[in-house]
């Protein structure tokens, strides 16, 4: 049985909430005529990505729309596209190696509604290393798993171990080695591609459906020849991504090492918490990182010597996204088509480049 409240009580309670009731009350003509709670409007289902997941944004809001998904479902289903592509040399299957001739995936996800997250890093063998991240969100009290016990928890789950290095890759990778040093061990190859700036791919989706309910999750092979046991900002939640259910989420794909520093995915959620647009937050976030570049990452001129680019979906469903240079798009469905739109950027791309 509740207690009941006297009349002091009572008066000492109301006027405890008064203030929270008066924020919430319009005022001037056509006002109402008694307080009310002003509610949020509903949300507009948006997928945003990174270019590569064209077709994942396609995928995720089919999921999210046509048959009720959860978000953090649609946003691993849409990147899994790229991870099993054995053609897609930047994630998953076909991922270029690193110094050794080793395929290393890292991943995270982050679910908006339950405040969880998940995350594997250098893990080998697996080809979606997003689905393992998702399994240490689910299953576990633990955030990231990595290296052999990350493979080890993925077989416990059912995921079979494989050999991720497609010919393709192999290739690229020997080529690589070949051509290391003029004074190395390896006979140098003149002919076929060598990657003198070593590359590195990554996919980021985020998505939020009509109840508001926000998901992100980004999957990457790494940079390339890297040394092993490198882990960039993919699986480090707050970098490679981040989401906050009541504000919006974040990503990034490009140098890792510098958006670590930033704290990507978080700093750009917080940029939207302030009220700036998903293009503002992006492009704050990318100021904040050419700030804290190390000289030796920066030319002549004080731009960066590498790429790195944010997307981010606030509350009500609006999307943005951001590079340092000019030239680069982002996949996005915002309940129409699945579309590669211009992404801001903060400098024109220097010839050549």
């Amino acid at each position: 049985m509740i207690d009941a409240l006297s009349r002091r009580d009572f008066v000492l309670s109301s006027a405890a909430v008064m203030p929270l009731v008066r924020t919430a009350v319009r005022v001037g003509p056509g006002s109402l005529g008694a307080p009310a709670v002003i509610l949020r409007p509903p949300a507009r289902p948006c997928v945003v990505a990174s270019a590569n997941g064209i077709r994942g944004v396609a995928k995720a809001m089919d999921l999210i729309v046509n048959q009720s998904a959860d978000t953090l479902d649609a946003v691993v289903e849409a990147v899994k596209i790229q991870e099993l592509d054995p053609n897609d040399m930047s994630v998953g299957y076909g991922g270029l190696p690193n110094a050794e001739g080793v395929v290393q995936l890292d991943a995270s996800c982050m679910h908006g509604p339950t405040r969880r997250a998940g995350a594997v890093g250098a893990l080998e063998g697996i080809k979606t290393p997003s689905e393992v991240a998702k399994c240490v969100l689910k299953y576990t009290n633990h955030i990231m798993l990595v290296g052999k016990g990350a493979q080890d928890f993925a077989v416990q789950f059912g995921f079979q171990i494989e050999n991720l290095l497609t010919e393709q890759a192999r290739q690229a990778w020997l080529r690589w080695r070949a051509n290391l040093s003029p004074d190395d061990n390896y006979r140098d190859i003149p002919e076929g591609q060598v990657f003198p700036t070593p590359p590195h791919g990554t996919i980021n989706c985020s998505a939020i459906n009509a109840s508001g309910e926000i998901s992100s999750v980004t999957t990457t092979a790494g940079l390339a020849w890297k040394i092993p046991g490198r882990v960039g900002d993919s699986p480090i939640v707050g970098a490679g991504l981040y989401v906050d259910n009541d504000v919006g989420a974040a990503g990034s794909t490009g140098l890792g090492e510098c958006n670590i520093m930033v704290c990507g995915g978080f700093t750009t959620v917080e940029g939207l918490r302030r009220g700036l647009s998903p293009t503002d937050a992006c492009l704050e976030t990318l100021r904040r990182a050419v700030a804290m570049s190390e000289a030796r990452l920066l030319d002549a001129n004080g731009r960066p010597k590498y790429d790195l680019q944010y997307y981010a979906v606030n509350k009500r469903g609006e999307f943005g996204s951001a590079g340092l240079y000019a030239g680069y798009k982002f996949a996005v469905h915002d309940g129409r088509e699945a579309r590669l739109a211009d992404g801001a950027y903060l400098y024109e791309r220097p010839t050549g480049r």
